[in-house]
């Protein structure tokens, strides 16, 4: 039988694979290409030009985003100090999952003539910031589950059931709800078995309670093992968690690994980031991509994902975080310059034939490398902010973490937008984000491999 520890350390892992989904159809392949598709047609018929009315609709889009990550941002790190503060994580969970369920839900009135379009974004906005906070305490719960060597494989883990748990729902939703034309599913069905009306695209409005859902139903195993120490509250509420707060952002410029990782994670996330959220426009623009093309593609890139993480979170453990995350940022640096380098006549300055498939495969390719590198990525840095957690401060800890990630989220698409005017060609509009890899790589020169909570816990630095 499993031990109390083994359940819950499972348990903590049902998390990623509940809210997975949520990234997974909610942000980049269901909702956020309806959202966009429904928003654009809607100025369309409003007056706009065609091209007037995509850019409008991608705007808006994008500000939902930017605002939402900016709030996560700068609130992250204040509601984690009190959560540390008050001895108290697992009530701040339970609320938040409620408000993701609840906004989640609501995704379902994003009808077909954009109506509702600036009521669903916000819903979609609030459940965005739900779903962070809850990842910031489900992080803080980590350091808890193993020692220094075994922490890699559990975030590893963690990581990779979270991406399978993607998958799976894609595999679910896209034939048996989301409808490719006419009303009907890639396997020719009304969505739902005929239970939804397919032309007023309620198969795929279903993504929201689909999602609220499949998270209700795979947190069970989390609220049944993942247990807090039976610790009374702290005193001291806010004006303490803001004082310990302050005393950890001075702590970190006194800290030099911890903020060399910092800014390191900041830039190469960000850099991530814009993988993720570019790829298929990329692939649209550049390549000629259809819709099914774009699944296909997504699909390839979260299998890769979840393998590989979990070999990654073994690689942890053998090497430690920061080699992982060394080869990864290599990997994806290789990858970008042939993206950029790749167009439908040419690769790398090599010619090819009218209707080579080439580039569609090498695409396929670099999307399999990208979902790869991006999970170790993810599961890597993750164990070494583990590495630089003080113990009886993880939430916050994991709040800088979160800062760490959204404070610049506006960088990389600036920098995407500004290049491809500059240039006047989406593809070499990807030139900056090597330049964003590149830098996270050289100041993860000055990370500690072993991080520094040991050399802290004895010193007198104040420390997150």
């Amino acid at each position: 039988m499993a031990s109390a520890l083994q359940k819950r350390v499972r348990g903590w892992m049902a998390f990623d694979w509940a809210t997975q989904p949520f990234y997974t159809l909610g942000l980049t392949f269901i909702f956020g290409p309806y959202f966009a598709t429904v928003a654009a047609e809607f100025f369309l018929t409003g007056g706009m030009t065609e091209r007037a009315a995509d850019a409008q609709a991608q705007s808006l889009w994008s500000m939902g985003q930017m605002l939402a990550g900016l709030f996560i941002a700068f609130t992250a790190p204040v509601l984690g100090a009190y959560a540390d503060s008050t001895g108290r994580r697992l009530p701040w969970l339970i609320a938040f999952s409620a408000v993701f369920v609840i906004f989640t839900s609501l995704l379902w009135f994003m009808v077909p003539d954009g109506s509702a379009a600036i009521f669903c974004l916000v819903a979609f906005s609030i459940a965005f910031v739900a779903a962070e906070y809850a990842l910031v305490f489900t992080n803080a719960i980590l350091p808890s589950l193993g020692d220094h060597d075994e922490i890699g494989r559990i975030s590893g883990d963690g990581a990779a059931i979270g991406y399978w748990g993607g998958v799976v729902a894609l595999l679910v939703f896209l034939p048996f709800f989301y409808e490719f034309s006419e009303g009907k599913t890639l396997l020719g069905l009304s969505p739902a078995f005929g239970l939804l009306d397919g032309m007023a695209r309620e198969g795929t409005r279903a993504v929201g309670p689909f999602i609220a859902a499949w998270f209700m139903v795979f947190m069970i195993p989390y609220w049944m093992y993942v247990r807090e120490d039976n610790t009374p509250n702290r005193q001291g509420g806010m004006r303490a968690a803001m004082r310990d707060l302050k005393q950890s952002l001075a702590g970190v410029f006194h800290r030099r690994s911890l903020l060399n990782f910092l800014v390191s994670s900041m830039l190469y996330r960000d850099a991530l980031n814009s993988l993720y959220a570019f790829g298929g426009v990329y692939a649209a623009l550049v390549l000629d991509w259809r819709l099914m093309q774009i699944a296909v593609f997504g699909i390839i890139g979260a299998v890769a994902a979840a393998i590989s993480t979990s070999v990654a979170g073994r690689a942890d453990k053998k090497f430690g975080p920061r080699p992982v995350i060394h080869f990864c940022i290599i990997t994806l640096m290789v990858v970008c310059v042939i993206i950029v380098g790749m167009t439908r006549e040419q690769v790398l300055g090599i010619p090819l034939s009218p209707g080579s498939p080439v580039p569609d495969v090498l695409f396929y390719i670099c999307g399999s490398i990208i979902g790869g590198a991006g999970g170790g990525i993810y599961s890597a840095s993750r164990s070494m902010m583990v590495r630089h957690t003080h113990p009886e401060r993880p939430t916050e800890a994991f709040g800088l973490f979160a800062l760490s990630g959204k404070a610049t989220a506006f960088l990389a698409p600036g920098l995407i937008a500004f290049f491809t005017w500059w240039f006047g060609d989406a593809r070499l509009g990807f030139t900056p984000v090597i330049g964003l890899f590149l830098a996270g790589f050289v100041l993860l020169r000055w990370v500690d491999p072993d991080g520094d909570r040991v050399k802290w816990s004895s010193s007198s630095i104040p420390a997150p």
